[in-house]
């Protein structure tokens, strides 16, 4: 599915619509170059997710991940693995634990084959002004 989203209300309703529909054991692969919105999508997701409009959700651009606890005892994992040079140190970063929750990663490239083949993946690219093309798939037989 593609569509274009005008602005940072029309980026945080669909990433609204796609916490709606997430599950534990889901990951969420945001690709795009910089600036394309993958952190605005992942912020709202995770405040959609966590009923917290005012959650506070910094860039693990240092860190390479932050841990959310939400409703119903799940975590949510926000990987951001730009700085990664591949998969391997993804064992350190608690990778496999996090796709018991809920992992969503930016520059999911880094992932090399640990990307899991059910994942969501969503597309960025920046348009004119604050507009951003996104191209969603996955999670075909899932209404969202």
């Amino acid at each position: 599915m593609e569509m274009v989203l005008n602005g940072l209300a029309e980026t945080e309703a669909l990433a609204a619509r796609l916490a709606r529909a997430a599950r534990p054991g889901d990951a969420i692969l945001l690709s795009g170059p910089l600036g394309a919105g993958k952190s605005a999508l992942a912020r709202g997701f995770l405040r959609a997710l966590s009923g917290d409009a005012a959650l506070e959700v910094p860039s693990p651009t240092f860190t390479l991940v932050q841990l959310y606890d939400m409703p119903g005892g799940m975590t949510a994992s926000h990987f951001d693995l730009y700085r990664l040079d591949g998969p391997d140190a993804l064992h350190e970063l608690g990778w496999e634990e996090a796709l018991e929750g809920i992992a969503l990663v930016e520059w999911p490239d880094r992932l090399g084959s640990l990307a899991p083949p059910g994942a969501l993946r969503v597309e960025l690219a920046p348009l004119e002004g604050d507009a951003r093309r996104a191209v969603v798939s996955g999670w075909e037989k899932r209404a969202w």
